[in-house]
């Protein structure tokens, strides 16, 4: 967490001077450096750093330069439209990318697993903004099915989850149709065929438990992904979320509100994490013990 304040607090720093974006047309280069020398930000770069952290330590991240508020209570204000349109579009994406993956895996080389796999690509292969669109014109457009835009009911949420969830779920399944081969092999597999399990015990059992674990590892990883993937879809389908005000943030080079927002953001990515380590723990017994 404190590499990522400093990245963020260096990033922003090198980016520009916020205070000619808050002077009016035809301010004076001494109005100019008064709005400076009130923001701290004529003052050298480890100063202002080391006020940061004082101010982190006690909460306190800022008052956001173009909304006029303390930057992480804005943030967080925004944090339930994010985590929900993230959680349910991993939920989507498992829900399609467990059965894929596995039947893939299972019928290899047949033509149940030539489509899987063609979709999958195509799934990787389509950018998020243009699927976006493309299912504002078709869904919302043309057809009148769902709403283009705005938050607030779950009708609203089914075109960003699935523009968002496209490329996730075809990612996990490859991902787990590659594992389960792999599995298939492993001498356990063939033990316990040969003392007469069910199929269905060994496939359930045995072999998708222990396909899940690179899984559940890619899920950590794509937390991060989606709540960045976020900012795109928050902005083309107009969800008021913390990804939509951080691209604000960035335009109108609002300091505050982009360390808030990288702050929060990385904290639940570390979160994530330290349950996806949890949980691979329990899948498989012998990481607790290493």
């Amino acid at each position: 967490m404190l590499a990522v304040t400093l990245l963020a607090f260096g990033l922003m720093y090198m980016s520009g001077d916020p205070v000619a974006l808050l002077l009016p047309v035809g301010a004076t280069p001494q109005e100019a450096q008064l709005i400076r020398h009130e923001l701290g930000l004529d003052r050298p770069f480890y100063v202002q750093f080391a006020l940061f952290l004082a101010d982190l330590f006690r909460g306190d991240l800022g008052t956001s330069i173009r909304h006029g508020q303390p930057a992480l209570p804005l943030v967080v204000e925004r944090l339930p439209a994010t985590i929900t349109l993230t959680l349910v579009t991993l939920a989507l994406a498992l829900a399609c990318a467990i059965p894929m993956g596995l039947y893939s895996a299972l019928f290899k080389g047949r033509p149940l697993d030539a489509g899987c796999t063609m979709i999958s690509l195509v799934g990787q292969c389509v950018p998020l903004f243009w699927l976006g669109i493309e299912l504002i014109n078709l869904f919302a457009v043309r057809l009148h099915l769902l709403p283009a835009a705005g938050w607030g009911s779950p009708a609203h949420l089914v075109l960003p989850v699935v523009a968002l969830g496209a490329y996730v779920a075809a990612l996990f399944t490859r991902l787990l149709r590659s594992s389960v081969l792999e599995i298939l092999t492993q001498d356990y597999v063939r033990t316990a065929r040969a003392k007469g399990l069910s199929g269905r015990i060994v496939l359930y059992k045995h072999v998708l438990r222990n396909s899940l674990i690179p899984l559940v590892n890619m899920i950590g990883v794509q937390t991060g992904v989606l709540m960045s993937g976020a900012i795109i879809t928050e902005q083309v389908f107009g969800i008021p979320g913390m990804g939509r005000l951080a691209l604000e943030a960035v335009a109108n080079r609002d300091f505050p509100t982009v360390r808030a927002f990288v702050m929060v953001t990385g904290l639940l990515v570390a979160v994530v994490n330290l349950t996806v380590d949890l949980t691979c723990s329990l899948l498989d017994p012998r990481i607790r013990r290493r």
